[in-house]
């Protein structure tokens, strides 16, 4: 199960990881001269808002949904449980993707950070270890 899950979650990250990595190698090479337009005040806000919803509000929300689900049954069927588990890394690894808008828009330096760190917070949190998923798995009550 975990390699599966493995595979999920790098194969959301690596694009973004690849993002980050090549506007890092145009900044260094000074091609990185876009013309972006100037910003409502609100958006720099709104993409910060975002990740933090997407990092943290999102998966806690969807968590609650399947627990309130299954809150009488007496176990999950792994199905179900793989289901929840794959999804819950496509609603958290939107976050990094979040944190490549915020660095091609070129966002004030704290919405900036706060995107990038609720990033970090999602890739690190997660990440689908042995540990966390067997933890998972006895929470949920898997068979």
């Amino acid at each position: 199960m975990t390699p599966d899950l493995k595979r999920t979650y790098f194969t959301l990250l690596l694009p973004a990881v690849a993002g980050f990595i090549l506007i890092f190698v145009l900044e260094g090479l000074q091609l990185d001269d876009w013309n972006i337009p100037r910003m409502p005040r609100v958006v720099p806000a709104a993409i910060f808002i975002a990740s933090v919803c997407f990092a943290v509000a999102l998966p806690v929300f969807y968590r609650t949904l399947f627990a309130s689900k299954r809150r009488h049954q007496t176990h999950t069927d792994e199905n179900d449980w793989k289901k929840f588990e794959r999804n819950l890394l496509y609603i958290a690894m939107t976050t990094p993707y979040i944190g490549l808008i915020a660095q091609i828009l070129r966002l004030p330096l704290f919405h900036m950070a706060g995107t990038i760190i609720m990033g970090l917070y999602s890739v690190y949190y997660y990440y689908p270890s042995q540990k966390r998923i067997a933890f998972e798995r006895r929470v949920f009550r898997v068979r």
